[in-house]
């Protein structure tokens, strides 16, 4: 307790610190402030029945950051930006000329990338926003609308999501922690004392038992994914000795910390991202009139949470994400060759390709074991809905995974600022 406070007294004494610190508190303000500003035309007692135990509505309002919940101007938030950022990830790995900028141009390519990231996000916003103001305008949300409206709608909302996706970017450069990140986890959060202050009112003391099995359940999933973000694979790794004149250097030892989930929480926005899209596009088709479009956005709408082939295919996308983000952000040759530039070595392994290989090898093994315990974490929610009826439970399961994963990188990196400093 006593290092805890020592700590918060230095991030307020460092100049730089707390002007960082202060930036990302006026940026979450600013955030705050966007999401309570509604979008024209909106009959408010139907949007209010719409959002009522529509999971899939709840899922995209995490995404939003919370500003679907009241049809704001930021009401795509940062979802087409997560979107784009998944097509290129996946590029990459398609496209050999993306992987060279990406991991051979260092600094350079990484500020290219994320400019294609950026230019993409225009078209996707375009995208999702028509969609979704066109499934809300069926819905009889969005009401008397001219052509002229819809168009001004359009253009606020895709304003509205470029804005946030600076907010976060400059969050990312001028604060500490991720942006994006972090503006998720602000809506989630911000959403904490409506649904404290729901649960209050509508108190019942036979929901005791299923409120301690929430608790229990929430306690299980923090305790979880904490323990596995923290969790590492250390490799030894020694320095060759070297003779320059008459002294001697290197020769020291150390060791490569691999963690078991190099991921964190990003698998779960992905899969999420993607399981959202055949709901969205079941919505969108529900006004039709054709008595097969209809049947067909039955069954779109209807791949929900509560079916048990949207709980595999959770599982299943938040496993191979683990993995494919692992293979993306994480190059074993780049580290590979790194070391022997260095003169270090792994004992026991040879420099070079069988170095590369080895860490490949014992970086699959471990982000086996994060991938399957991190999608049974995400589909644990899901079973408890399941056996208890709470449609809540699945949704707060999410962004509980959000909150705790955003808290620990925000904690390692204060703290690796304050290192910093002392050094």
């Amino acid at each position: 307790m006593q290092n805890f406070w020592k700590k918060i007294k230095l991030v307020w004494t460092d100049a730089s610190l707390r002007k960082k610190i202060l930036f990302v508190l006026c940026a979450l303000v600013v955030f705050r402030l966007l999401a309570s500003i509604p979008i024209p035309s909106i009959d408010t007692a139907e949007l209010s029945r719409f959002l009522t135990n529509n999971q899939f509505f709840g899922i995209l309002n995490i995404f939003s950051g919370g500003g679907l919940s009241n049809l704001s101007i930021i009401m795509l938030g940062v979802g087409p930006y997560i979107t784009s950022s998944i097509i290129m990830q996946l590029l990459t790995i398609m496209v050999p000329a993306l992987k060279r900028i990406y991991h051979e141009e260092g600094e350079a390519g990484r500020k290219k990338f994320t400019q294609y990231s950026r230019l993409l996000t225009v078209p996707l916003a375009a995208i999702q926003g028509f969609s979704l103001l066109a499934i809300l305008e069926s819905k009889h949300i969005l009401v008397n609308l001219t052509a002229f409206d819809r168009i001004t709608n359009l253009i606020i909302v895709v304003a509205g999501s470029l804005f946030i996706m600076w907010i976060g970017e400059l969050i990312s450069e001028f604060g500490i922690g991720n942006g994006v990140s972090l503006l998720i986890f602000a809506g989630i959060v911000s959403s904490l004392p409506a649904e404290i202050n729901q649960l209050i009112f509508t108190f019942d003391v036979s929901q005791i038992p299923l409120m301690l099995v929430f608790i229990v359940a929430g306690a299980l999933i923090i305790a979880g994914v904490v323990m596995v973000t923290e969790a590492e694979r250390p490799i030894p790794v020694t320095y060759a000795k070297q003779v320059r004149g008459m002294k001697m250097y290197g020769g020291g030892s150390t060791y490569l910390p691999l963690r078991v989930n190099q991921a964190g929480v990003i698998p779960i926005i992905f899969a999420l991202s993607i399981l959202m899209f055949p709901q969205m596009i079941g919505n969108f088709l529900a006004s039709s009139t054709n008595s097969i479009v209809m049947k067909i956005s039955h069954v779109l709408v209807s791949f929900s949470q509560t079916s048990w082939i949207y709980a595999v295919l959770y599982f299943i996308l938040v496993f191979l994400f683990t993995y494919f983000y692992t293979a993306v952000t994480f190059d074993p040759e780049a580290l590979s060759t790194n070391l022997q530039k260095n003169g270090a070595f792994i004992p026991g392994i040879r420099p070079g390709p069988s170095t590369s290989s080895y860490i490949s090898k014992v970086l699959n093994r471990i982000t086996l074991l994060g991938a399957v315990f991190l999608g049974f974490i995400a589909v644990l929610p899901i079973i408890m809905q399941s056996v208890t009826g709470i449609a809540s439970l699945a949704i707060g399961g999410t962004a509980l995974l959000i909150v705790v994963s955003v808290v620990l990188d925000l904690i390692k990196k204060i703290d690796a600022q304050i290192s910093m400093r002392e050094y």
